[in-house]
């Protein structure tokens, strides 16, 4: 399972590249803040190290509502030997009935609750794990790191099952709802029918309260379920983005931090209209990656610098330009060019793993004469 969907990261990952950071890099601080502030560039002096990445904690999130919710009740009486008794006798055995059934989906919803938050509290107990010891550091592809990855994906797995479980509950208490709304206009109808004598009606005020009692518990259930639902969603959605976030650290033996995704919110700017031109050597990159190295790893300065753009500016878009050297001969140039997008289009690829998405990156290409090799750059938007 998990060789099949960390494949992506691993045709990534190796990819010849080098990140310049700080005195020997043109990837730094300084590129971030003019981009997002318009401010003077601090010098390399003042730079300091980004703050260690911190574990994700151990304890699972509040997934779930505590509230049980307990049938009222029917009250036993004499039949009046009325017809109107008679109707009593039924409608009282139809509240019985439902009652009964709203026990049924409260046992259902509590011990979906259990097992769900179970699952929850497993899951987070695995990912607490594997980035403890990715913040230490580690071997790339680490096997047992690997194997608590499948884990925790099995547990999440069950977590995300509950949401269709709780969505077929959610129906069923909505026709029991109806059920109830349809009892409670029947007992008071009842008040309307003739041949009643006192007694019929005592019984029926005290048929009718406990309706409307049973009426409001569902009505409670619904919205507790609907607000499982919703909340339990989010949660696997977000999960999920940082699951495979993770794919790419435990390939790389190191942690670079949560998914993207949920630092990325509201409509970017669109790209500028004149394309690369209107970038390269007119605007300052907030990344420069230059591909020489095949063993140099990018994909963690990357992270960690538009991980702080998007915390700066959340509605941040990112223009990935692939950059040739005018250098050799027209053939020359043309592989060249094919290299360099190739190098762009898995820049890309580790920003939506990462959980950026994608209607926030544009890609171009282009050549310059500045330029030694084979770059991408990346700019803010």
């Amino acid at each position: 399972m998990y060789k099949r969907e960390i494949s992506l990261a691993r045709r990534v990952a190796p990819v010849a590249a080098a990140v310049l950071f700080l005195g020997a890099c043109a990837f730094a601080d300084e590129a971030l803040l003019p981009s997002l502030t318009g401010e003077p560039a601090p010098s390399a002096q003042t730079q300091a190290a980004a703050p260690a990445p911190q574990a994700a904690p151990s304890g699972a999130p509040s997934l779930f509502g505590s509230s049980t919710f307990e049938a009222p009740g029917v009250t036993n009486a004499q039949p009046s030997g009325t017809h109107v008794g008679q109707k009593i006798e039924e409608l009282r055995g139809d509240l019985a009935r439902l009652q009964s059934r709203m026990s049924e989906h409260n046992t259902q919803l509590q011990g979906q609750r259990a097992t769900a938050r179970q699952s929850a509290n497993t899951y987070h107990s695995l990912i607490g794990d594997v980035n403890s010891r990715l913040q230490l550091g580690t071997t790339p592809g680490n096997p047992e790191l690997v194997a608590e990855w499948n884990q925790a994906q099995v547990e999440l797995d069950k977590v995300g099952e509950s949401i269709s479980i709780l969505n077929g509950l959610s129906n069923e208490a909505a026709s029991t709802s109806a059920l109830a709304a349809f009892l409670l206009e029947s007992t008071r109808a009842t008040f309307e029918l003739r041949g009643a004598v006192e007694e019929d009606h005592r019984q029926l005020a005290i048929l009718e309260d406990e309706v409307n009692k049973t009426v409001v518990v569902i009505e409670r259930l619904l919205n507790e379920l609907s607000e499982d639902v919703s909340r339990t969603q989010n949660y696997f959605t977000a999960e999920r983005s940082n699951l495979t976030a993770m794919q790419i650290a435990i390939d790389n033996g190191e942690y670079i931090g949560g998914s993207l995704a949920s630092r990325a919110y509201g409509i970017p700017a669109p790209p500028p209209a004149g394309g690369a031109a209107s970038l390269v050597g007119q605007r300052q990159p907030l990344v420069v990656i230059r591909f020489a190295d095949p063993n140099v790893q990018y994909e963690q300065a990357l992270f960690s610098v538009v991980n702080r753009a998007l915390e700066r500016r959340p509605n941040a878009g990112f223009d990935l330009v692939a950059i040739t050297p005018n250098l050799g001969t027209a053939a020359q140039i043309s592989l060249a060019t094919t290299k360099s997008r190739r190098n762009a289009e898995n820049v890309l690829r580790s920003l939506t793993s990462m959980g950026l998405p994608a209607d926030r990156i544009t890609l171009t290409a282009t050549s310059s004469a500045q330029a030694q090799g084979n770059e991408v750059h990346v700019y803010v938007r």
